[in-house]
């Protein structure tokens, strides 16, 4: 399928190229897909253009996230088959052409282009983008795989840091009528196909026999949690585990999700009535600050995992988000310094469980296939992608109608968020390494990538 250039054998690095280039290969990818959390910055000229309401302007973000997690899922294989170059080229061209069908959809007025382009196309591209690099960073990084990974991953949350001003300032430049937007989405594919195909040129895969200088493996002790086999992504599907962290997966995605989309809504109702009113401009930082939060987790986090393991930094995530939940309850809006700390670790460890998931899973399952695992978990971050912003928005709403303000909105959906990291809390104490019978025979090169 991978054919010419993009075949996977034209990939393999030369002895002595640098693995330190990887990672901007990576980034060029993963800050460019990274715009999908920037959005919401087209919103109210779609609404004013095309006379849409907020839920129909927020359709083509919802469709990018389920494709995203649909695409990772059923690509993962071909990922891992031909490899991170035709993966990158792929993702590069069905995000670049999602604008391009999107500024179609805009100038002649027909939204569903938009719904089409950016969030079915798109968002294949998203999916695809977004697991392209990851078993690549760990082969080159076996040392160092949490670093590696959040690096990479730290991108994809830091991409909005970037396209929400530059989008903004496209829209002021070109205007917010139909023809701006749709000239403001056209320079948007150009400009990400052009950023994306470096990473395309500069991404090779490690020979099967490279390890870095000095580099031992470690011998699997019985009881130990990181594995030297190699486990199939569809034997991966019948362990326990994998399931184990869909779970974990999807419950902290889903409370660092639960605020990230109601961010500056929730900081205002919190505080309204009060002596210390956040404003609109106060409430806009107040997610500018999650957003840097969020990026910075991905990569401190995920470092850090390298150092103290993965089990126990999930523990961190879920035990100490749960707390974080518990005192926003509890302090409700007496303390705005309190709200905005834990805001501010909730969303550092929403980060931190993406990037450090691959890691987690390479422990669990080896390097063998896990770009398609990995692809097949993100089905989790699809389910959270739907239920953490339904439970946030639906109990805020039915609040709003019994007569409820202030805290009293989301005070119900702290404590259900707060249970769901117990929850997921438990299922991570019960993760055990994978039993033998999954193992692929010892002669499976690990850096091989047949199809599951």
């Amino acid at each position: 399928m991978a054919l010419g250039f993009l075949d996977r054998s034209r990939t393999v690095a030369p002895p002595g190229w640098s693995r330190w280039l990887i990672p901007p290969a990576a980034l060029s990818v993963h800050l460019s897909i990274g715009q999908a959390y920037a959005w919401s910055v087209f919103k109210p000229a779609l609404e004013k253009s095309l006379d849409l309401t907020g839920t129909q302007s927020a359709l083509p973000f919802q469709l990018g996230i389920v494709m995203l997690g649909l695409s990772a899922a059923f690509g993962g294989t071909l990922v891992e088959k031909n490899g991170p170059r035709w993966a990158m080229f792929v993702s590069m061209v069905c995000f670049s052409t999602g604008f391009l069908i999107s500024a179609l959809g805009v100038a002649t007025s027909q939204y569903w282009l938009v719904v089409l382009g950016y969030g079915g196309l798109g968002g294949i591209g998203l999916g695809i983008g977004y697991i392209s690099p990851v078993s690549t960073l760990i082969k080159w990084f076996p040392d160092r795989p949490g670093m590696a990974t959040g690096i990479a991953i730290m991108g994809f949350g830091g991409g909005a840091l970037i396209a929400s001003p530059w989008s903004t300032q496209m829209l002021r430049t070109f205007g917010d009528d139909p023809s701006g937007i749709a000239t403001t989405f056209a320079v948007h594919g150009v400009v990400y196909a052009v950023f994306m195909t470096l990473g395309v040129l500069l991404v090779r895969v490690p020979a099967d026999d490279w390890k870095p200088d000095g580099y031992q493996p470690k011998v699997a002790a019985a009881g130990r949690m990181i594995t030297t086999a190699n486990v199939s992504a569809k034997n991966a599907l019948k362990t326990p585990q994998f399931w184990l962290l869909w779970v974990i997966l999807c419950f902290n995605v889903t409370a660092g999700i639960g605020i990230l989309e109601k961010a500056s809504p929730m900081i205002t109702d919190f505080f309204e009535g009060t002596s210390v009113p956040v404003g609109a401009a106060a409430a806009a930082g107040f997610v500018a600050l999650l957003s840097l939060t969020n990026m910075l987790g991905r990569f401190v986090w995920s470092s850090t995992s390298d150092l103290v393991g993965r089990r126990n930094i999930y523990r961190l995530y879920l035990g100490a988000g749960a707390l974080m939940y518990l005192v926003i309850a509890l302090t409700t809006n007496t303390s705005k310094l309190v709200f905005v700390l834990c805001a501010m670790v909730i969303l550092s460890f929403y980060g931190g469980g993406f990037a450090t998931i691959p890691a987690y899973l390479k422990d669990l399952f080896g390097t063998y296939q896990v770009g398609a695992i990995h692809g097949r978990l993100l089905t989790a971050w699809s389910t959270a992608g739907v239920l953490g912003p339904l439970i946030v928005n639906a109990i805020a709403d039915g609040q709003k109608s019994a007569g409820k303000d202030g805290p009293a909105l989301y005070s119900t959906s702290l404590y259900i968020m707060m249970g769901l990291l117990v929850l997921g809390f438990v299922a991570n104490e019960l993760v055990r390494p994978v039993s033998e019978k999954y193992h692929e025979p010892a002669a499976v090169p690990a850096g091989a990538g047949k199809e599951a």
